[in-house]
């Protein structure tokens, strides 16, 4: 007998050797292959009649084969094959179709699916080029023809070759739902599933495997059928449950309970260089009032380019140093602590106080001899705030006392380096702020951060102006370098952005192409392609680099140099990059932000954290090959002061869709919330960062874009069961929960931890 749990070598059909196929996709056991969902459907109970096509839809089609050829051209093999139904044919082709030489014999009966275009070479009738393809049963074969044809037909996406195809997986998953064995286990509570009107887990699973004959197609592509919303519910619902059990329990443990008396808000007041916005001061009173708490705080604080999250941070640093403990500040680059470091150091000898704050900083450029002596500041208790990087978590950092963690732009660690640092010994855990500067959709804020709670500052302080933001092409370049000296004669600064250093993209690790179909991630072996120009424009842009008569990315090292001798030539230039040393680093950054530089020619690793309100411009070449949420973070750098401050987006080639819609965002809105939300539409959640965030648990049938609404609800309910549960529902039912989610969270979820 099958239960769910049984190894899937055990099912009809399957044995060791497709077993260890099966595995290397994560399917072990038959729980595994029940949960790998169709991807479409097809009605073949009725199919469209090649007599009522229409040209652009997309349908499904019962043929029977005709005839077959395999065309030689100049440029590839194209195999086509000629289906009919009575009188009437359609024509079918693959490109590269040599594969499929052998496979089709006329007579078989085929379904097909694809999208219609009609023929030119005959008036009336209509082909498919590649459409995806199965031959049906023959007469003979009774069993699968019962799921195959006069039904709506589930589609799989292939495991691996003909042996794990979709007419497989139909037949074995059939198998398991048909099997004598146990009951599918229920995993909702009754009292939850009535309420929501949600089926039982066994009819779900069934249903969107081989729905029944009335549901509508429509319903089932979109996965809105109530077996598939049971489905997502019950992910969403264990996810959401396990993280309302990390607050919970994190609410259990020992804290620091800070005092914040007369002594505490006279110190933030001294150190304050502007008088605070109105959600400066909201933000604070909630990380206040957590770190008042003796349990830990766990707070996310988003806000966008020029909020001043940083000043609320170091605020909240105070907090704890006034009460006798210690801060640390973790960021992600070098940079950045550096100039955390300066900040917090400036701001904190503002401090009308006896003995000075101690700030130190961490990082692994630091000569050996002076990260030993902080090392040592920081386990005897004489450094009360510590700026670093990785460097923090390494284990010879010991803290005499930590209080308070806080960790910068979060996204770019991992999600076990922020635990590392707060299970730095202590016989209390310290209070957790993180910081983003990225806005993070709140669908992905309840699955990445849903243990954490949130703070937003939705208000820009006084005196940052609205950034002018064009796009252009680089045909215009001339025009964009003359603006620029404009602005650098009127005593301005500039900043200018390339994608690549040098070269390829390969090890270039702060680099985001976004990976757009027609705008290919650039690497060692090939450059993307790109529009060819019109020789006014080469002409006009002769710093555009040729190779082999097609454009190539331009550099940040090669234009540095182009840009010094010729249109911007007489201007102080810098040159910023992350292969270089951190000395020559730091030296570029403090001229340019001492003004001893007018122009900083740089790649994205300005992106975070750099501060020059005298900086009025910034122009971003290659813009088609950004991310929106690096084009809106380097933007940023700009309009940090009084004076007007533009944003050149330029391109150079071809530009996608995708790329497209990307700068026309850019140019209608300044709100970084806006932006995200259509970057997660774009990219999708897997690539909103960039890279794979390490956090985001791998879904197994929600969809996070298309089942937001269903998130939310999964949220609340979590927390109802946490808070009611036991007053409303049989205990065996509660305990049944808690140990379903104690057995599925590691396995479902990857690194979120359930406590």
């Amino acid at each position: 007998m099958l239960a769910l749990d049984t190894p899937v070598q055990f099912v009809k059909g399957i044995g060791p050797q497709l077993a260890e196929k099966l595995e290397e996709k994560r399917i072990a056991i038959v729980e595994d292959l029940l949960y790998h969902l169709p991807f479409r459907y097809e009605d073949r109970a009725h199919p469209r009649a090649l007599n009522e096509l229409v040209p652009g839809e997309t349908v499904s089609v019962l043929g029977e084969v005709r005839g077959t050829a395999l065309l030689r051209t100049r440029s590839m093999p194209i195999f086509e094959m000629t289906v009919g139904q009575g009188p009437i044919s359609l024509k079918c082709m693959w490109f590269h179709g040599t594969y499929l030489k052998d496979k089709f014999q006329p007579g078989q009966m085929l379904a097909l699916y694809g999208k219609v275009e009609a023929s030119r070479s005959r008036s009336g009738s209509f082909k498919m080029i590649q459409p995806q393809i199965e031959i049906l049963p023959g007469p003979n074969d009774t069993e699968t023809a019962l799921l195959e044809v006069g039904r709506i037909v589930p589609v799989y996406e292939s495991l691996g070759g003909a042996r794990l195809s979709s007419r497989w997986l139909r037949r074995v998953i059939h198998n398991i739902l048909e099997a004598p064995g146990p009951r599918v286990a229920e995993t909702l509570p009754g009292v939850l599933c009535e309420r929501m009107q949600l089926p039982d887990r066994a009819t779900a699973l069934r249903e969107v495997h081989f729905p029944p004959q009335e549901t509508k197609l429509s319903q089932l592509q979109a996965a809105a059928t109530p077996a598939h919303q049971r489905l997502i519910f019950e992910e969403l619902f264990y996810l959401e449950l396990g993280l309302e059990l990390k607050r919970r329990r994190m609410r259990e443990r020992p804290g620091f309970a800070f005092a914040t008396g007369e002594r505490v808000r006279a110190a933030l007041k001294n150190i304050l260089p502007f008088h605070p916005t109105t959600a400066q001061k909201r933000v604070l009173a909630e990380i206040v009032d957590d770190m008042r708490q003796p349990t830990p705080m766990r707070r996310l604080l988003q806000g966008d380019v020029g909020s001043g999250k940083t000043i609320v941070a170091l605020q909240a640093a105070l907090v704890a140093i006034e009460n006798g403990y210690q801060a640390a500040l973790m960021a992600p680059t070098e940079i950045l602590a550096t100039q955390h470091y300066l900040a917090a150091r400036k701001l904190l000898e503002r401090a009308d106080r006896q003995s000075p704050y101690c700030v130190v900083p961490l990082t692994g450029s630091l000569e050996e001899d002076r990260k030993r002596a902080n090392r040592g500041r920081i386990v005897r208790g004489e450094a009360n705030l510590v700026i670093g990087t990785h460097a923090l978590i390494e284990e010879k950092v010991e803290f005499a006392n930590l209080g308070l963690v806080i960790v910068d732009e979060q996204h770019r660690f991992g999600v076990m380096q922020r635990f590392r640092l707060m299970k730095k010994p202590n016989a209390a855990e310290p209070h957790v702020l993180v910081m983003t500067a990225t806005p993070i959709p709140r669908t992905l804020a309840l699955t990445l951060y849903g243990d954490l709670d949130v703070s937003v500052l939705d208000e820009l302080p006084p005196g940052r102006t609205p950034i002018v933001t064009r796009r252009t092409s680089d045909e215009n370049a001339p025009e964009v370098w003359e603006f620029l000296r404009k602005q650098v004669k009127a005593g301005r600064q500039a900043y200018i952005v390339y994608p690549v250093i040098e070269g390829p993209s390969d090890d270039q690790p702060e680099l985001d192409f976004p990976r757009d179909e027609e705008s290919p991630v650039e690497d060692s072996a090939k450059k993307p392609k790109a529009a060819p120009r019109k020789a006014a424009a080469k002409k006009s842009s002769s710093l555009f680099e040729e190779k082999d008569g097609k454009p190539s990315l331009k550099s940040a090292v090669a234009m540095f140099e182009a840009l010094r001798a010729t249109h911007l030539a007489g201007l102080r230039l810098g040159l910023l990059h992350g292969r270089m040393d951190a000395n020559e680093k730091e030296s570029n950054m403090r001229r340019f932000q001492r003004g001893e530089l007018d122009v900083l020619v740089a790649t994205t690793v300005i992106e975070v954290g750099v501060d020059v309100p005298n900086a009025s411009m910034m122009v971003i070449e290659h813009a088609e090959r950004f991310g929106l949420a690096q084009m809106h973070q380097l933007r940023g750098r700009v309009g940090r002061g009084a004076a007007k401050s533009y944003c050149i987006l330029m391109t150079g080639g071809k530009v996608s869709p995708q790329a497209e819609e990307r700068l026309d965002a850019m140019t209608r809105t300044q709100d970084g919330f806006e932006l995200a939300e259509l970057d997660l539409a774009l990219r999708g959640p897997g690539e909103f960062f960039g890279t794979r965030q390490a956090g985001l648990p791998d879904f197994r049938v929600a969809n996070l874009l298309r089942d937001r609404k269903l998130l939310e609800l999964a949220r609340r309910e979590a927390h109802h069961f946490v808070q009611c549960g036991e007053q409303e529902m049989p205990r065996e039912a509660v305990t049944a929960v808690w140990t379903h989610l104690k057995a599925h969270w590691q396995r479902h979820y990857g690194l979120v931890e359930a406590g």
